[in-house]
């Protein structure tokens, strides 16, 4: 599993994480907040701020808090627990710094966003060592799609990709635990785990009768970034991820492109679950004017927005005609700012299928107890000010590929792709999307 996307943990089995609990300390994470660095996809990088779990108890200069919000009915719940709360022969007493937890999870329940999580000391120790890279897992993104554990894709030539896990997939079973209300915390952290043990899905697949219970061999995952070929007259650039890399091997695929007579160019972020920001930025700015936006950062506090701009770094003017992109449901993140900006630029046409959805930037807060805090600060929109996060992009060309073409290798896109740039007009199967005319 790919660690720097999303994981998720069970709730507590308390009452104290009701959502009413958590509207009375919404001013709990609003101390000495900031925004140090980007997430996006998979990649992310988090600032190193710290905070009391304790805080909401007192004021900054260290005074009791005695103005708005009233916590009178929490102190009263808290009480009337302590006081009448009986436990069974089957459970052990929660203490102290458990019902803060608990209060805190409920908090932020509350908002009701899967990329804002809590997680206690030992869920933020496993999260660290997720966005480290250094882990063994099955090589696939996932996220909440409706409330549901969805993949986002399975990375290329990695143990889920192999066993047959698709984009779509929703995961109903993790072994033999049930994924209904999980958070992707708690999800990430069950499908990880030692390289050579086996981890079953049961996944639901539409257009499937029954569930499919899917075997998979953990691994020690390399997240594959760039790969080359020539179809026809045409140039294919498959982009798998935005990592660190990803530049420098951009750089040389496109410098391959300009070597070779091919006069079309595809650039397939299919099954590409984001990345890096800058990195985005930096590939988008090989196709854009100097200048020209890439992406826009929009915070709740709007005196932090922020433009991001093509660097200038233009090989030539594409037009919709030369340069297509490739899209799908596990395009997310930073697939989506490339190709949006592309698309909103008019300098590519988008062939696919309906991207994942996720354009939200979260910033880590690290709490005194070793717990975390990852929140959600800001939103992308693309040049056209679409916000990504509002059901993700639609293409301006509507092909499936459908899991039978999946697993007997045939790939309905591409082709399509191929025959677009050779001038063949190609039709949406979408009734509402009518043919680009060429």
């Amino acid at each position: 599993m790919n660690s720097n996307q999303g994981d998720l943990e069970q709730k507590p089995n308390t009452m104290l994480t009701k959502k009413g609990l958590g509207y009375v300390l919404a001013f709990l994470f609003a101390i000495g907040a900031f925004m140090s660095g980007l997430q996006l996809g998979q990649q992310e990088v988090f600032g190193n701020q710290k905070a009391s779990l304790f805080d909401f108890f007192v004021k900054a200069d260290g005074s009791e808090v005695t103005s708005e919000p009233n916590l009178e009915e929490f102190w009263r719940v808290w009480e009337l627990l302590e006081e009448k709360f009986a436990t069974s022969s089957s459970t052990s007493g929660i203490t102290q710094e458990e019902r803060v937890q608990g209060a805190i999870e409920g908090l932020v329940d509350a908002y009701d966003d899967p990329y804002t999580v809590y997680m206690p000391p030992k869920d933020a120790a496993s999260f660290e060592e997720n966005i480290s890279g250094n882990f063994s897992g099955v090589g696939m993104e996932v996220g909440l799609s409706d409330g549901l554990v969805t993949v986002i894709a399975p990375l290329a030539g990695t143990p889920a990709e192999l066993a047959g896990v698709l984009p779509g997939d929703v995961i109903v079973k993790i072994d033999d635990i049930s994924s209904e209300d999980m958070r992707i915390d708690e999800a990430v952290h069950l499908i990880r785990g030692e390289k050579g043990t086996v981890v079953t899905l049961q996944i639901y697949r539409e257009g499937e009768s029954e569930f499919l219970d899917i075997p998979i061999t953990r691994d020690t995952i390399e997240i594959p970034t760039v790969k080359t070929e020539r179809i026809n007259d045409s140039f294919v650039i498959s982009l798998y991820s935005f990592n660190a890399v990803a530049e420098a091997q951009m750089q040389s695929a496109i410098e391959d492109y300009l070597n070779s007579d091919a006069n079309t160019l595809v650039l397939d972020l299919r099954g590409n679950p984001g990345g890096y920001l800058q990195s985005a930025v930096s590939i988008a700015s090989y196709f854009l004017p100097a200048g020209k936006v890439v992406v826009k950062e929009r915070f709740s506090d709007r005196s932090k927005d922020d433009d991001f701009r093509s660097r200038g770094r233009q090989i030539e003017s594409f037009t919709p005609q030369d340069l297509v992109v490739l899209v799908d449901a596990g395009s997310a993140s930073a697939s989506e700012i490339l190709a949006g900006a592309l698309m909103d630029h008019s300098v590519a046409t988008i062939i696919g299928v309906k991207t994942f959805g996720k354009g939200s930037v979260q910033e880590l807060v690290k709490l005194d107890d070793g717990s975390s805090l990852k929140v959600t600060v800001a939103r992308w929109l693309t040049p056209n000010g679409i916000s990504i996060s509002d059901g993700g992009l639609t293409p301006n060309i509507i092909i499936r590929r459908t899991t039978e073409q999946r697993l007997a290798g045939a790939d309905s896109q591409k082709d399509a792709a191929i025959r677009f740039l050779a001038g063949e007009e190609v039709v949406s199967e979408t009734v509402e999307e009518q043919p680009v005319e060429r």
